[in-house]
Formats: structure tokens, sequence, C-alpha cells
């Protein structure tokens, strides 16, 4: 146990080195790790502090080079709040809307943000085709969908999320080509285009980390966003 705990505490200071954390942002990082292990509302099977800090925290905080401060995020998809509560810690600049579409996890989310003391973190109960046609209709600067469908649907539920210049970002494994070219359809569709797919190594032992970034070009068609559950059932790609 004293073992883990002090490779947890290592790992930590090197992404704070890495990343330019301060010590809050350490201690928060920290923190959320104790909440993940502790509670079993966190909607993931990886909870020991010394796996987590680098599955959940390292791979979330590999997208900070493309999220600018101040900005307004979106994490689709939120589960145990990865890498949406990542990045609030990381850079206490950002909005970030936790849109999450069941409420237990909400619970957790809403209950760890309040833990943390994220005054800029909020958790929406919805589906992100639901808050895309409210409050959420191209508010946002970054969409962020980590571990949440193939990238055709995740453009889909991005594009009438984001504001126009807004990015998606995506995270995925080995690259799949024939995904990948029918997420280049569904963003011609859609509004967006490819701008790069990046090769992360957020640790050591990480195996084909890439993300995928979109941009809005142009604006979302009227039809958009279709019914909730559509884009999964009836990719556009």
């Amino acid at each position: 146990m004293k073992r883990e705990a002090g490779a947890k505490r290592a790992r930590l200071q090197a992404l704070a080195v890495e990343w330019s954390l301060d010590t809050d942002a350490t201690r928060r990082l920290a923190d959320l790790l104790a909440l993940v292990s502790s509670d079993q509302r966190a909607a993931t099977s990886v909870r020991a502090p010394a796996v987590a800090v680098d599955v959940h925290v390292a791979d979330s905080l590999a997208a900070l080079p493309w999220i600018n401060v101040p900005s307004r995020v979106a994490d689709i998809g939120s589960g145990a709040g990865f890498p949406g509560l990542a990045l609030a810690i990381a850079r206490p600049g950002l909005q970030v809307d936790l849109v999450e579409s069941v409420q237990r996890k909400c619970m957790f989310l809403q209950d760890a943000a309040r833990a943390l003391g994220l005054a800029g973190v909020q958790v929406v109960n919805s589906r992100a085709e639901d808050w895309a046609r409210g409050d959420g209709a191209e508010r946002y600067d970054r969409v962020l969908a980590r571990a949440v469908g193939p990238l055709p649907t995740l453009v889909e539920y991005a594009a009438p999320l984001l504001a126009a210049g807004g990015m998606l970002i995506a995270w995925k494994g080995a690259p799949d080509r024939d995904e990948e070219r029918a997420g280049e359809r569904a963003a011609d569709r859609i509004g967006m285009k490819p701008v790069v797919t990046e090769r992360v190594h957020p640790y050591a032992g990480s195996r084909a980390h890439h993300l995928h970034l979109y941009e809005k070009v142009g604006p979302t068609p009227p039809e958009f966003p279709r019914r909730a559950g559509a884009a999964r059932k009836h990719p556009l790609g």
C-alpha cells in the first residue's frame, strides 16, 4: 500500500512538472483519484490511484496543448469525469460542462466537483443531442469525447455544440483507416473538417494513443442535431 501511494505521488509530481501544474492543482488531482477509488458511483473499472493516475489523469492531460484558457469546454459522455474534471483542475480558467445522460453518474460528478471546489464546472444531465437543441447550442470552444463512440458519431455530436472555429478532440487508440474515412465523410456533411491525428504518449506503456482533432468550419445544417440515438444507430459516415 505504501509503495503504491508513493508511486502515485511520484507520478503526480512528474505530471505537475510536465504540465506546469501548481501545488493546489496537484493536490486536487490526488483528491480526485481518491474519490474515484472510494466512490462506487464513479463509472470506471480502473479505480486504484496508482493505476488511474496514468490511465485517467495523464491520458486526460494529453489534450492540454490544444485547449486555450479561458475557453468553454463540453465533455460529452463524461462518465467518471475524465477528461473534464482533470482538465478543469489543471487549468482553473476553463469553464467545463460535463454532459452525461445517466443520472447516477451525474450525481457522482456533481458531488466530485463540489468536493474539489471546482466553481467552473457544471454537470449537465442530458444527451448531447438534446443539449445541442437547447442551451448548449453553438456555445463551446472545445468538445471532448473519450471512450464515447466512433468518429462519425462524435463529429455529429460535436458540430451543433461548437461555436464557429471550435474543435472536437476525440481520444482513440490505434488508427482505423475505415473509421477515419467515415469520420471525414461525416465531417464534410456537417460543417466540420479533420485537422490532425496526433500520436500521444501520456504514460510509459501506453500503446497507440491518438487524439483526433476536427474544426468547425461551416454552419451546422438545419436538420442537425438529429433525434437522440440516431447518430449512433445510423452514423453519417
